[in-house]
Order: structure tokens, then C-alpha cells, then sequence
């Protein structure tokens, strides 16, 4: 890989000099897959035939000059929670593992439509609950700058092998920092946009009012380009903004003199390790030293916003997953029941993980007659305070600016029997997605020799500016052109059970 583009953005401009066609690029990408993921744990599943056929197309489209642009030809990868027609997709589950989907999400369908090359699905937590990618039931994912560490979570796999080389940009799923999270602990961009601004259709649901899809890549420009071939309005999907979608590659490059920049008081509190709070406070600089000013805001709802975000998410999980019972859709165990009452508890038995379990148990409680007032109901009305937060701070200012996570990646298995520990990993990135506002990391550092994510959150519709400030900061600085070592070659294999 060392000879072939490191970019998305260059290998667009390869390929369009002629250096290299698409089918090569696939090719060499797919070797590297072949050579690392036994190690790594970043696909659950590679479609290679598929990856080829669809090189030979776009190198076909770009010799009669057809609707030639920056995706065409380039290979990417899926969240395993975002369906492809043809193509296996899990969710990272059990109860999953066989099914393959008659039909596209509306983001694979537009990336088809550009001329993208599918290299597979990446791995991730089951049905996208955790923080870690260890609760995936196909392997634990691992993270390419430390093995002994995960690359965060839901979308581990698709930041890890975004920054491992085996493809040049994923799509992933943010339910309350399932992109942002694993793009900070492996050192790439990851995009949270405002939801409703990507199309959900085709998106294996987790928390229908909470999730979204964006992109994970090298830098802000490459995360540009992808949000600006996936956004706009899907019929499909009720959820999406009739809203213009600007040109992001426009603001790129625009100097950031004069903007302001607000630091959540909260997000720089107790609980935040210290090697990562310098490290967001020498980006901050950095930003002020091109022109921005900085601006101390408040989010006090913050200390409410994990409750708020997992009673909400436990209740609408329990509704979603309702639908996998052996019958409509998931495996049926056994083959012959006895009973449906046998089919539903043999087949959600043994096809969910302990996580997932739990949270359907505690969704399907909160939901109860008697407690569904007391907690749901609740939550919901809480949450409003969270969005008025981000609208009273963003008032303040241009761009809220902090930490990812208050911590680097953890080592594995260190909070896999202690569940409130590892939702505490979250507690920056978790009051975004029930105030629908985008946010961005962007690499800024390492501490310990692992990356830490800056985090850049946005008023509704407005990832211009986010793509702005982060393309800044990367013009600036060489964080995010910094590589993962190679995997040792004595590494075990992960231990994959389909």
C-alpha cells in the first residue's frame, strides 16, 4: 500500500491522470484485506468478485468519460448495519449472520450510483450497542495502532480499516458517538451530520429517532466528498430534511478569522484525563492562532445526557428488535418447534448477545404499564432540554469545540463487566444526537502513542462550517497524515465465529 495513494482525494486524482485504473487500486486494497484483517478484525464480510466487477465498470465509465467524479471507481466499505443488495449484512448479530438483502440503502444506492467500489461490510457492536466493537458475536474488533486495544465503538471496523489502509473511506452508524467515538481512538475524520440530512432507509435500526449515517475517512476533505455524494432528501425516508445541500468542497481552504469558537465548561471537567485535555487545548490554539476567538459556554443539561440518551435508546431498541423473533426475520431455532412461544425463545436466546439483551430487558421494563411515565415519558421531556442547551450555546457562537471521549482507546476487555463504565466512554458524544446537531472529529494528537479526536459540533444543517474549521486545523497540522505501524506478524488471529 506504501506505493498507492494514502487519500481518497488523491486516489480520485490517480485515477483520473491515468497513473493507475480502479481495478489495480481494488486489487491492491483487497490484498492488504487478505493479508491483515485475520489479525485485525475490521470486515465481516469482504464481496470481492463483486469489488472487481464493479472496478472493470468504473474504469469502463471513465474511458467513455461518463458522469466521471471523485468517488468513481474508489473502494469503500459498509457498516455491517447498512444493507447491499447481495451482500451479507449482520448487524454484527447471531441472529443475523445468514441474512443477505434484496435491496440497497438509499447511501449504497447513491454510492453505486457514483461509481463507488464495495470492498465489504465492517465490523462492529451487535445491532451498534457498545462503545468498544467487542460486542460484536462475529469477532472483537482490534485496534490498528495498539492490538491490545479496541478501536471503539458501534463502527469499529470501519475506522479501523480506514486507518489501516483497507479502504479509502466507510460508512458508519452514529447512535450517541458510534462514528466520532472510533474515529478518535484510530486517528481518522468521522462525521456525525444533522439528522435527517443523510437518508436512515436500509439502515438496520437501533434507536429510530437517534441514528445517523456519515462518513469515516483520512481527512475533512475526503469527508466532504462522500457527505456530499450520500446527503439530500429520500422519499423513502419521512425523516429527511427538504433542505439545499450546499457545496461543502466550497468552504475548504476559507480562512477561519473572526469565527467563534465556544468551550463547553462541562466537557472540560472531572473525568477528563489530562494528556487528552492538553491535547484539545493545543488544538484549540492552534485554531486561535489562525483567527478564531474562544467563548466559555454552558450545556448544563450534560449531566443528565447519559440517562436521558439510554432510557430513550433502551425503549426504542426493545420496540426495533421486537421484529427478530425466528418468524418475520432471524435465524428460527429449532428447525421444527413446537410452539412459536419455543421459536421466539430459542431463536432470541441464542441469537442475541448478553448486551443486547440487557438493553431490550431495560427498554421492554421502562416501557411497562406503570413505569413508562416515570422513566420514558420522562426522558423524552428531558431531552428537549438537551436540544435547548445546544441552541442556547450555538447562539454563542459559531462552533462548539472539546473532546471526543475523556479518555484514549482502552485496553480490551477492560470494561466489558462493568456496562456504566463503558457508557461513561461516551459522555461527550451522547447529548448530540438527541439535539439532532452534527458534529465532526477531527485527529488532533496522541497521548501515549494513541490518537485523540477533537470534537466539533455544529447548528442544525450546518456541516459546512464544521468541514471548514477541521480542514483549517488539518492544513495546519500533520495529526492526521500519521499511520498506524504494521501488524506484528506473530499476532494471533481473531477468533471469528462466522
Amino acid at each position: 500500500m506504501a506505493d498507492l495513494p494514502t487519500t481518497l482525494t488523491d486516489a480520485a486524482a490517480a485515477l483520473d491522470a491515468g497513473a493507475l485504473s480502479s481495478v489495480e487500486l481494488t486489487r491492491a486494497v483487497l490484498d492488504r484485506i487478505a493479508a491483515c484483517d485475520d489479525r485485525l478484525g475490521a470486515y465481516v464480510t469482504v464481496c470481492a468478485d463483486k469489488a472487481l466487477d464493479q472496478a472493470n465498470a468504473a474504469d469502463a465509465r471513465r474511458a467513455r468519460k461518463d458522469r466521471v467524479g471523485p468517488l468513481l471507481g474508489i473502494p469503500y466499505a459498509l457498516k455491517d448495519a447498512i444493507v447491499s443488495r447481495g451482500v451479507r449484512t449482520t448487524a454484527g448479530s447471531r441472529i443475523l449472520k445468514g441474512y443477505v438483502p434484496p435491496y440497497n440503502a438509499t447511501v449504497t444506492e447513491r454510492l453505486e450510483q457514483a461509481g463507488g467500489v464495495l470492498l465489504g461490510k465492517n465490523n462492529m457492536d451487535e445491532f451498534g450497542m457498545g462503545s468498544s466493537c467487542e460486542n460484536s458475536a462475529c469477532c472483537p474488533g482490534r485496534n490498528p495502532w495498539d492490538p491490545a486495544r479496541v478501536p471503539g465503538g458501534s463502527s469499529g471496523g470501519s475506522a479501523a480499516a480506514v486507518a489501516h489502509g483497507m479502504g479509502y473511506y466507510s460508512l458508519g452508524g452514529d447512535t450517541g458517538g458510534s462514528i466520532r467515538l472510533p474515529a478518535s481512538f484510530c486517528n481518522v475524520v468521522g462525521l456525525k451530520p444533522t439528522y435527517g440530512r443523510v437518508s436512515r432507509y436500509g439502515l438496520i435500526a437501533l434507536c429510530s429517532s437517534f441514528d445517523t449515517i456519515g462518513a469515516m475517512t483520512r481527512t475533512v476533505r475526503d469527508c466532504a466528498l462522500v457527505t456530499q455524494a450520500t446527503a439530500g432528501v429520500d422519499p423513502r425516508d419521512m425523516t429527511t430534511l427538504d433542505a439545499p445541500v450546499p457545496d461543502y468542497l466550497a468552504v475548504l481552504g476559507k480562512p477561519i478569522q473572526g469565527l467563534k469558537l465556544g468551550l463547553p465548561k462541562e466537557y472540560f471537567g472531572k473525568g477528563l484525563d489530562a494528556g487528552v485535555e492538553k491535547v484539545v487545548r493545543d488544538a484549540i490554539s492552534e485554531l486561535v492562532k489562525q483567527g478564531a476567538t474562544t467563548v466559555e459556554v454552558s450545556l448544563p443539561a450534560t449531566k443528565w445526557a447519559i440517562p436521558i440518551y439510554y432510557l430513550c435508546l433502551f425503549a426504542e431498541a426493545s420496540a426495533n428488535l421486537s421484529r427478530y423473533d425466528g418468524i418475520r426475520f432471524g435465524t428460527q431455532l429449532p428447525d421444527d418447534p413446537d410452539s412459536v412461544v419455543e421459536t421466539y425463545f430459542r431463536s432470541r436466546g441464542a441469537g442475541f448477545g448478553p448486551e443486547v439483551k440487557r438493553r431490550i430487558m431495560l427498554g421492554t421494563y421502562v416501557l411497562s404499564a406503570g413505569y413508562y411515565d416515570a422513566y420514558y415519558l420522562r426522558a423524552q421531556k428531558a431531552r428537549t432540554l438537551l436540544r435547548r442547551d445546544f441552541e442556547a450555546a450555538l447562539a454563542q457562537c459559531d462552533v462548539l469545540v472539546g473532546p471526543v471521549s475523556p479518555t484514549v482507546a482502552f485496553k480490551l476487555g477492560e470494561k466489558t463487566d462493568d456496562p456504566l463504565a463503558m457508557y461513561l466512554s461516551d459522555i461527550y458524544t451522547t447529548p448530540i444526537n438527541p439535539a439532532g446537531v452534527p458534529a465532526l472529529s477531527v485527529p488532533c494528537g496522541f497521548v501515549s502513542g494513541m490518537p485523540v479526536g477533537l470534537q466539533l459540533i455544529g447548528r442544525h444543517l450546518d456541516e459546512a462550517t464544521l468541514f471548514q474549521v477541521g480542514d483549517a486545523y488539518q492544513r495546519a497540522t500533520d495529526w492526521h497524515t500519521r499511520r498506524p505501524p504494521e501488524l506484528p506478524a506473530s499476532l494471533a488471529p481473531v477468533e471469528r465465529n462466522f
